[in-house]
């Protein structure tokens, strides 16, 4: 279950105590809402660490090949544009994004939003506080995010300035022009 912790007016955590705290704490997974609130997340159960290594493949291969970017896996946390640090599932930036960080911010929170994001929901993962989430990574600059629902079997698809969109078990998605020329095969995820 994901805890919140509530900080704010008793305690304010600055970005670099924010990366403290997670350095000295490297057994638990941590994030921070705009409003600086901790949420402290579980580690994932057998069956989604699987889900996730699955579809974390097929985002490297495409990357390997296509050399447009750089995949993150759920352990990077990014420095958000309007406060937050969060760490997707799998992130993507776009190659000339990453290379205008200096290497300290590279090595740190990445100070960026990703241009794409997925979330996978665990079973232990709230449903409105995922789709909040991704409302929030829109808020910050992604261009495309994909809420992966094992339990619905369905997806929701986040752009700019459109509405979510709800796919019911897809066989495959598209990366759209976020990620070129990439189909994620889904039809394993259902079976």
């Amino acid at each position: 279950m994901i805890t919140t912790l509530k900080l704010k007016p008793a305690i304010a955590i600055s970005e670099d105590q924010f990366y403290t705290l997670c350095r000295q704490n490297p057994d638990l997974k941590f994030e921070r809402t705009p409003n600086g609130d901790l949420v402290i997340m579980p580690p994932t159960g057998g069956e989604t660490g699987r889900k996730n290594a699955e579809l974390m493949a097929d985002f490297i291969f495409w990357n390997r090949q296509a050399k447009l970017g750089v995949i993150f896996d759920s352990s990077t946390c990014f420095r958000l544009p309007q406060g937050s640090d969060r760490s997707p599932d799998i992130s993507w930036v776009k190659k000339e994004r990453w290379d205008k960080l200096k290497s300290e911010e590279k090595e740190k929170f990445p100070p960026l939003c990703p241009d794409f994001v997925l979330e996978l929901l665990s079973p232990s993962d709230n449903l409105p506080q995922a789709q909040a989430k991704m409302r929030e990574y829109l808020c910050n600059g992604v261009k495309l995010g994909w809420l992966i629902i094992p339990q619905t079997q369905q997806i929701e698809i986040y752009r700019q300035d459109q509405p979510v969109q709800i796919l019911q078990s897809p066989l495959e998605l598209s990366g759209e022009t976020i990620l070129p020329q990439f189909t994620l095969n889904l039809a394993w995820l259902w079976h």
